[in-house]
C-alpha cells in the first residue's frame, strides 16, 4: 500500500509540475535556443561542426539554464511499476480521499531510485533500434550479399539504359527501405558510375544519380525502420511495423513509378534501338562478376537467411510472445549480436565504423526536446499547431505536411520529426490520425527539394562532383523541384484521401 500511495503522490506532483507556470521570458529564451540549434544544424557545413557537437552544446546549455530557472524535475524516479486503472474507491476503505478517482491511472509497485534528469529524457528504444540496425546491416554487407544483388540486377537489364534506370531505381528504393538511405545511395551510386562508364554512357550519369538520390527518400518511407523520422514518429504514435508498411507501400509504388517516368523524360533516357548496340551492351555487362565480393559462401547464405529473418521478426514484433515486451530495439540489438559472432575477434572494427555522431546527436536532441517541454516551448508551438489543425481535416493536415517538407528541405528532418511527434502526442492525437502521416511524408520528402535536405541527396551530389560533373546548389533545386512538387502533390492527396 505504501508503493500505491507513493505512486499516487508522484502522479499528483508530476501533474502539478507539468502544469506549473513558466515565466514568458524563460519560454522565449528557450525558444531562441531552439532556433539557434535549428539554424546551426542547417549551417553545419559552414560552421564546420558535427551534429553531435552542435546538439551536445545546446543540451548542456539547456540543462544548466533549466536548473537555474528550476523548471526541471529532480525528484527520484520509480521504475518497475505497473499501471492499474479502474480502481474502485470502495476497494481501499479510509483512503478514498487520498487516491485518484477510478478514471485515473495509478502505478503500483516498483523501486524508487535516483537518476540524472537527462537519462529518462532519452528515448533509449530509438537509440537501440538505430544502433542495432546499423551494426546488423554493416556486418551483413560483409557477406557480399548486397553487391551480389546489385550486379545480378545489372546483368538482367542487358545494358539497356532505360531498363538500367528502372532496375537501379527499384533497387535504390528497396535498399533504402531495408538498409538506410546513405548506404543505398553509396552502393547503387557507385555501381551506376562503373556501369555507365563501361557502357560508354557517361553522359547519362548526372540524370541517373539525381533520380537515385531522390528515390532514396521515397524508399525511406516504406517501413518503420527505413528512416529515422519514421522510427521517431512511428514509435511515438504506436504504429506497428505492418501497419506502417501497408499504409506507406501504395504511395511508394506510385511515387516511384512517377519519379522514374519523369526522370526518363527530363534526362532523355531511352531504350537501345539497334541490334548491334544491344549486343554490345549485353556483352559489356556480362563481364561483371557478382561473386567478386563473396569471401565465404556459407556466410553469404547465412547473411541472406538472417536478413530475411530480421525483416520478418521486425514486422511481427508486436505479435510475438515475450519479444513484444522487449520491443524492436531488442530485436535489432539481438540480430546485431548474432551477426557479430562471425567477427567476434575483430568486433571493435564494426564498433569504430558506427555513426557515433548520429547516435550522440540523437541523445543530445532528446535531452534538448525534453527541456523544451518543461520550458513550455513545445506547449507554445502546440498551441500554434492546434490552430493549424483547427483549419479542418483537409487544410490543417495538408498544411502540416507541406510545412514539414519545407522545413526539412533547409535543415535536418530529425529534430522536426522529434519535436512534432512530441507535440502531437501531447495533444492526445490518435495513432490512426493522418496528422502523423503528414509529419512522416513531409519530413522524408522535404529532403528532395535541396541537396542539404537529406544525407542521401548530399551523398548523391558528392558522387556527382567526384566524377567532375557540374551541379550547383541552385542547379540541384532547379532539377529536383519538378520531382519534389510531383511527390508532395501525390503525398498530400494520398494522406487526405486514403489515410483519413
Amino acid at each position: 500500500m505504501n508503493f500505491l500511495l507513493l505512486a499516487t503522490e508522484e502522479i499528483t506532483a508530476s501533474s502539478s509540475s507539468a502544469e506549473h507556470s513558466v515565466p514568458a521570458g524563460v519560454t522565449i529564451l528557450f525558444a531562441a535556443i531552439l532556433v539557434v540549434l535549428i539554424a546551426s544544424l542547417a549551417l553545419e557545413e559552414k560552421i564546420h561542426a558535427k551534429k553531435s557537437v552542435i546538439a551536445g552544446i545546446c543540451a548542456i546549455v539547456c540543462l544548466l539554464l533549466g536548473t537555474i530557472f528550476r523548471i526541471l524535475p529532480f525528484e527520484e524516479v520509480v521504475v518497475g511499476s505497473h499501471t492499474l486503472t479502474g480502481l474502485p474507491a470502495e476497494a481501499l476503505p479510509g483512503e478514498q480521499e487520498e487516491l485518484p478517482t477510478s478514471e485515473e491511472e495509478i502505478h503500483v509497485g516498483g523501486d524508487e531510485i535516483s537518476m540524472p534528469v537527462y537519462i529518462p529524457a532519452i528515448d533509449w528504444g530509438v537509440i537501440a533500434i538505430i544502433l542495432g540496425s546499423s551494426l546488423f546491416v554493416d556486418i551483413t554487407s560483409k557477406s557480399g550479399l548486397f553487391t551480389w544483388l546489385a550486379i545480378r540486377v545489372t546483368k538482367s537489364t542487358r545494358g539497356d539504359p532505360l531498363y538500367l534506370l528502372v532496375a537501379y531505381g527499384l533497387m535504390t528504393v528497396v535498399f533504402s527501405a531495408v538498409l538506410n538511405n546513405v548506404t543505398a545511395m553509396i552502393i547503387v551510386g557507385s555501381l551506376t558510375a562503373v556501369s555507365l562508364e563501361k557502357l560508354k554512357r557517361s553522359e547519362l550519369l548526372l540524370g541517373f544519380l539525381l533520380v537515385e538520390g531522390l528515390l532514396t527518400n521515397i524508399g525511406g518511407l516504406l517501413t518503420l525502420i527505413s528512416s529515422v523520422p519514421n522510427i521517431i514518429v512511428g514509435t511515438t504514435a504506436g504504429i506497428s511495423f505492418v501497419t506502417f508498411f501497408l499504409n506507406a507501400a501504395p504511395f511508394v509504388v506510385v511515387s516511384t513509378i512517377a519519379t522514374l517516368a519523369l526522370g526518363c523524360w527530363m534526362f532523355s533516357i531511352h531504350r537501345l534501338r539497334g541490334s548491334e548496340e544491344k549486343k554490345e551492351a549485353a556483352a559489356l555487362v556480362s563481364s561483371f562478376d557478382e561473386n567478386d565480393g563473396i569471401e565465404s559462401k556459407s556466410f553469404f547464405w547465412f547473411g541472406a537467411a538472417m536478413l530475411v529473418l530480421f525483416i520478418i521478426t521486425m514486422a511481427t514484433t508486436s505479435y510475438l510472445p515475450y519479444i513484444s515486451d522487449l520491443q524492436m530495439g531488442f530485436v535489432a540489438m539481438a540480430f546485431a549480436g548474432i551477426m557479430l559472432i562471425r567477427y567476434k575477434s575483430k568486433a571493435d572494427e564494426f564498433y569504430r565504423a558506427l555513426d557515433w555522431d548520429l547516435l550522440g546527436f540523437f541523445m543530445a536532441l532528446f535531452v534538448v526536446i525534453n527541456v523544451m517541454e518543461h520550458a513550455q516551448v513545445l506547449n507554445a508551438i502546440g498551441v500554434g499547431l492546434e490552430k493549424i489543425i483547427g483549419l479542418g481535416p483537409v487544410l490543417g493536415t495538408g498544411a502540416i505536411l507541406l510545412a514539414s517538407a519545407m522545413f526539412s528541405s533547409v535543415t535536418d528532418n530529425i529534430p522536426l520529426a522529434a519535436m512534432l511527434a512530441k507535440i502531437l502526442a501531447g495533444l492526445g492525437t490518435d495513432s490512426a490520425s493522418p496528422l502523423w502521416w503528414s509529419v512522416v511524408f513531409g519530413a522524408n520528402l522535404g529532403g528532395n527539394i535541396t541537396p542539404i535536405g537529406s544525407a542521401s541527396t548530399l551523398v548523391a551530389v558528392t558522387i556527382i562532383h567526384k566524377h567532375e560533373l557540374h551541379l550547383s546548389f541552385a542547379g540541384f533545386v532547379k532539377m529536383a523541384l519538378p520531382f519534389a512538387i510531383l511527390q508532395l502533390s501525390f503525398a498530400t492527396a494520398y494522406v487526405l484521401l486514403f489515410l483519413r
